[in-house]
């Protein structure tokens, strides 16, 4: 990409967009725009042939006005601490955006996990988990996972955490194995609600999704559970991609198999399909829906002038730049904005946090039913912003929503030294 944005600077200008319509004082605005903390760690782990390597981490907690802080931890080589400041950010209005009582935090360790055994991850895992002892728990930060992480390394983080603390606390973290005090419907949260705002969004424009025509850029947990669910809905899954380039076929993939040959052979496109093509060719085909599901900064200024959907649901986070993101508005792109498509993930999170602090759990019908009221309640409120405000974007809609949401719960709450 030629507009590699700094992910920190982007949320910035986001929130600075949305201010002009929100009555909000400057210095306040200012706080909004900055984590209230950010833990930098370097973790010394032994490797299985004895030798020891270190690796930076980062612990981001951005605002608590409306809650605890809530956010995943990713580990991938390029992370980086204006990447987890602003995925913070955006958690903490991702929250306020659908109305749950959190805050925002995000945390990542800058490693490949491929190049590791498990029980290397295992070690780097508990190493980090010690690290954050301090500034986690039920009622103060609750991470979840992210990018290359999963059950896995959320079962062993509440295994330490419960460890060093001496007690039972399966609220600290979310996005556990069922058996270790998950949630029902937690894995498919975050492509369920990109469905359902997907949904909501042709609806409100008067269009049937079903015949709808998508193309999907990123295929795990989150693009391949979104592709499924939307070619349930009657849509046309015409190509998707990951890491190793992508599929096209117009007549329509099978979401579900080409999901089953990732799992079986690590990519897509070992699929069988009509064509190859690359990420930058899928992101600019002319088709009804394109939803970018792999890491910021997937779009920028230059290929959005290529940019040919009608609509765009950001099931990753940040994956348009500020510039991508003026070039759309002006060819009428609808974009659906991260902080309300992928919420879903954050939103189970929460019934699961709550489950846990209950010690009562729910039945996945449950489970998807309130996320769907969740989200479509969202997804009513954004549009009611965008209409009434005669804004230029969704994603200023949502950010309207959610900053006057913020301002409020700390105005309410007062500042004191």
């Amino acid at each position: 990409m030629a507009d590699q944005a700094n992910p920190f600077e982007s949320l910035q200008a986001q929130i600075d967009v949305a201010a002009e319509h929100v009555d909000v004082r400057p210095d306040i605005l200012q706080r909004l725009k900055h984590p209230e903390r950010v833990l930098e760690t370097t973790l010394s782990v032994e490797l299985d042939d004895g030798s020891i390597e270190l690796f930076q981490a980062f612990r981001s907690q951005f605002n608590g006005d409306r809650g605890p802080y809530k956010g995943g931890i990713r580990y991938h080589p390029g992370v980086t601490r204006d990447e987890v400041k602003a995925l913070s950010g955006w958690m903490a209005y991702k929250c306020a955006i659908v109305d749950i009582p959190y805050g925002g935090g995000k945390g990542g360790i800058v490693v490949d996990p491929k190049q590791y055994s498990e029980s290397e991850l295992e070690r780097l895992t508990r190493s980090f988990a010690a690290e954050l002892r301090p500034l986690i728990g039920e009622d103060r930060d609750i991470p979840a996972p992210d990018v290359n992480t999963g059950q896995r390394e959320m079962n062993w983080i509440k295994d330490t955490y419960e460890t060093l603390e001496g007690t039972t606390a399966p609220g600290v973290i979310t996005g556990k194995a069922l058996d270790s005090g998950g949630s029902e419907g937690r894995v498919e949260a975050t492509g369920r609600s990109t469905m359902l705002t997907a949904r909501e969004a042709f609806e409100w424009l008067g269009r049937d999704i079903a015949d709808a025509t998508v193309a999907v850029q990123g295929y795990g947990n989150a693009g391949s559970i979104a592709a499924r669910l939307i070619d349930e809905l009657g849509a046309d899954i015409v190509a998707v991609s990951d890491s190793s380039g992508g599929i096209y076929d117009p007549e329509g993939l099978d979401a579900a198999a080409v999901a089953e040959t990732k799992q079986e052979t690590g990519s897509v496109v070992e699929h069988s399909a009509a064509e190859r093509l690359s990420n930058d060719e899928l992101l600019t085909l002319d088709v009804d829906l394109l939803i970018p599901a792999a890491l910021e900064n997937a779009i920028d200024k230059s290929l959005a002038e290529d940019v040919r959907a009608d609509v765009i649901a950001e099931a990753a986070n940040g994956p348009l730049t500020p510039g991508a993101d003026r070039v759309l508005a002006e060819t009428d792109t609808y974009v659906i904005p991260d902080i309300l498509a992928n919420a879903g993930g954050v939103t189970v999170s929460y019934f699961e946090w709550v489950q846990n602090r209950q010690r009562f759990s729910w039945t996945e019908t449950r489970v998807n039913e309130e996320l769907e009221r969740v989200i479509v309640e969202a997804f009513d409120g954004l549009v009611e912003a965008y209409e009434q405000n005669d804004l230029q974007t969704l994603r200023t809609a949502a950010y309207v929503v959610a900053i006057e949401r913020v301002v409020d719960a700390y105005m309410q709450g007062g500042n004191w030294p």
